[in-house]
């Protein structure tokens, strides 16, 4: 049993002893830490909060427990049922409310769940807000509601067409160009909401010919969820099969997104901001943003485009910070994570969907072809085990000077990040595990696992 508390809520496995996994008990305080917390920040009883959640198979016992104990702390709820993270991300707004959770373990397996806690805005908590989150848990420094003093709850399941209404909304978004392209298109929604929404997006977006698999959302996933290509054989072979031009992929909880090009190969989850952030820039020039472990072509794409780039530590929240400083037009993470401020700060499969499609029937090319215009880059992912004892700030400092004294591009701001030419590899300690990740990239994956063999043995001669 696991159960993991982070700033950005709390995650962990179904069942076991109160502590050791995201029990009934551990949801309840945890759901009640949050509302306090709410209440404190906002100075007030009656906050308002909005849930929605995805298919997992503890959804609906999860859910009728974060309800009824956010209205025993006196908040009002406001519950639009099956919903992605996106969705849940713009109903807080849309309701005005005070902030909202998002019942959804994301890629994680079925045994999984998760309580993600937003601010008013709508996205993932600071830093400081989570620990404080974190320490009424701890605590239990929570005082339930007088009777009179309740929280009521409100059914909106409404906010899938409210979502795509938005997207359709949005200016780079050209219905007509994608009608006219007439897409065959196929989808795996990975027994999730996306087997709610995206028939409803790609109808929406002018696709007529389009075909999903693993679209009941009963949360009993059909194959590991993670949207990485030893996962989605299936949908590769159905594009090929189905002689369809695109095949989508979504996370269970739709903020990540994968594209199969026509040929059953894949795009890759890393260039799917790549050409979503091509589309854009061309249309309304400006900065970009993604992470440290991201893939340089993003970059590359930016800069050959007269643009600024700006790399943030690993995190949504540290990724939106960064676009929000630097007023970025478009950013997101490497995971296939689009975040296109114009419609909200927050990773969005659907928003992702929609530009990539608009840029597709655009160009005239096939998937392949449009991949194919992007610098090429491949990412090696290594991990170092620990044992007990080990210093590891110590060794990641011996690295950083080591490397600056070669002078090579070293950034600290999460882990140890090295850049040699168009090479780079980043050693960042795990939260959660005793491993250090260790993620490389170069031109092809021969010299990417070469880099990130060099780094270990560099690591290891200091052990």
């Amino acid at each position: 049993m696991s159960l993991i508390k982070s700033i950005s809520g709390i995650r962990g496995t179904i069942g076991g002893k109160a502590g050791d996994g995201l029990s009934p008990l551990d949801v309840v305080k945890f759901s009640s830490a949050y509302a306090a917390w709410l209440q404190e920040k906002q100075g007030k009883r009656n906050v308002c909060i909005v849930v929605g959640r995805d298919a997992r198979m503890s959804g609906e016992m999860v859910d009728k427990l974060v309800v009824g104990s956010l209205m025993g702390m006196g908040a009002d709820v406001i519950n639009i049922g099956l919903a992605s993270t996106p969705t849940t991300e713009i109903a807080v707004t849309e309701e005005k409310a005070d902030g909202g959770i998002i019942l959804t373990a994301s890629h994680n397996p079925k045994q999984w769940n998760a309580l993600k806690l937003l601010n008013d805005k709508g996205e993932f908590l600071s830093d400081a807000d989570g620990k404080r989150i974190l320490e009424i848990a701890s605590e239990e420094s929570f005082v339930f509601a007088e009777v009179n003093e309740l929280g009521k709850q409100t059914s909106k399941p409404i906010y899938d067409e409210i979502h795509i209404q938005k997207v359709l909304a949005l200016p780079l978004v050209d219905v007509e160009a994608i009608k006219k392209a007439n897409f065959k298109v196929v989808f795996d929604s990975i027994n999730s909401v996306g087997g709610v929404v995206l028939p409803k997006l790609l109808k929406a977006l002018g696709v007529e010919n389009f075909k999903g698999i693993h679209t009941d959302p009963t949360g009993n996933f059909a194959h590991v969820a993670e949207p990485l290509p030893e996962n989605l054989t299936e949908i590769a072979e159905l594009a090929r099969t189905e002689k369809a031009d695109i095949g989508i992929v979504v996370d269970p909880d739709v903020d990540r997104l994968a594209i199969v090009n026509e040929d059953g190969s894949m795009f890759g989850e890393e260039y799917t901001l790549v050409a979503c952030a091509d589309y854009v820039l061309r249309h309304t020039p400006g900065n970009t943003a993604s992470n440290l472990s991201s893939s340089q072509a993003l970059r590359d794409v930016t800069e050959q485009l007269g643009c600024s780039y700006t790399a943030s530590a690993v995190g949504e929240v540290n990724v939106v910070a960064a676009m929000k400083a630097n007023h970025a037009v478009i950013g997101g993470e490497g995971n296939g994570g689009i975040i296109y401020p114009e419609s909200h700060y927050g990773r969005d499969a659907l928003v992702g969907i929609a530009l990539f499609l608009t840029h597709l029937a655009k160009t005239g090319l096939k998937c392949s072809a449009l991949r194919a215009t992007y610098p090429e880059y491949f990412i090696s992912k290594n991990k170092i085990e620990l044992t007990a004892g080990v210093d590891v700030d110590s060794i990641l400092n011996k690295l950083k000077t080591k490397y600056i004294e070669e002078k090579a591009k070293v950034t600290d701001i999460d882990g140890v990040k090295i850049e040699i030419g168009k090479e780079w590899v980043i050693l960042r300690k795990s939260n959660t595990e005793p491993i250090v990740r260790i993620y490389s990239e170069s031109s092809t994956i021969e010299k990417a696992d070469a880099l990130a063999q060099k780094i270990i043995a560099d690591f290891n001669q200091y052990l």
